[in-house]
């Protein structure tokens, strides 16, 4: 039979501990076990912890608990539903707290500004989603849009989509932004079409397109600067 934690000494705890030491003296275990709070009788939060932490080979990179699903953590005995909420949801927090909260009125300069912006944000989708980030004439950014979510290697954009939200706050300048669940970033033939209509509609509408990038992981393409060479 596992020993419980409560038999353990207090500095091997993990609230103890915590409080003893700090945060940074724990391991990636000891933190999961105390969102987990509780073991069975034959485990304990730490053994549990460290069952979710064996789902993936790189035992130092936790990113790959952002992509697990509810499901995902309910597969481990002793992760309730209550659990695996709890746990989807410190992964989502991880990733909003890991997001600028202050880039509205931020100016761009530079595909780079972008990229830094919305990288924590997209890079572990599994589907792709697009966003239409929406300037002013001096390139602060006003807003910053959801237009569409897809598959897990395609998403169904018009140029209708992507513009609709400028049109209606009469935002001069527009980059889209999609992701590729892939981790790679080289432009479909379909993204550089997109691209080409959403240039054409844009102009149209008196609406000036600065970009269209594509995000992948911790990496990104500007489809103006590596595809449309002649772009203004």
């Amino acid at each position: 039979m596992s020993i419980k934690m409560k038999e353990l000494p207090e500095t091997e705890r993990p609230y103890e501990k915590l409080e003893l030491y700090g945060a940074k003296r724990l391991s990636n275990a000891e933190l999961l076990a105390i969102i987990i709070k509780t073991g069975t009788k034959e485990e304990t939060s730490v053994q549990l912890a460290q069952k979710i932490l064996n789902l993936n080979n790189s035992k130092s990179n936790l990113n790959f608990l952002r992509e697990l699903e509810l499901e995902d953590f309910m597969k481990i005995k002793g992760i309730g539903k209550v659990k695996a909420i709890q746990l989807k949801a410190i992964c989502e927090l991880a990733i909003r707290m890991s997001t600028p909260i202050n880039y509205k009125e931020q100016v761009v300069k530079s595909p780079e500004d972008i990229f830094k912006i919305l990288v924590q944000e997209m890079r572990f989708e599994k589907r792709e989603i697009a966003k239409a980030v929406l300037l002013n004439s001096n390139n602060k950014i006003i807003k910053i849009v959801d237009i569409t979510i897809g598959g897990s290697n395609y998403t169904f954009l018009s140029p209708k989509d992507v513009l609709s939200e400028a049109i209606k706050i009469c935002a001069p300048k527009l980059i889209l932004v999609h992701n590729h669940p892939s981790g790679e970033v080289k432009p479909s033939q379909k993204d550089i079409e997109l691209t080409e209509k959403l240039m054409e509609a844009s102009q149209i509408m008196g609406i000036q397109l600065l970009d269209h990038i594509i995000i992948g992981n911790m990496k990104y393409t500007s489809i103006f600067s590596e595809v449309i060479k002649d772009i203004s």
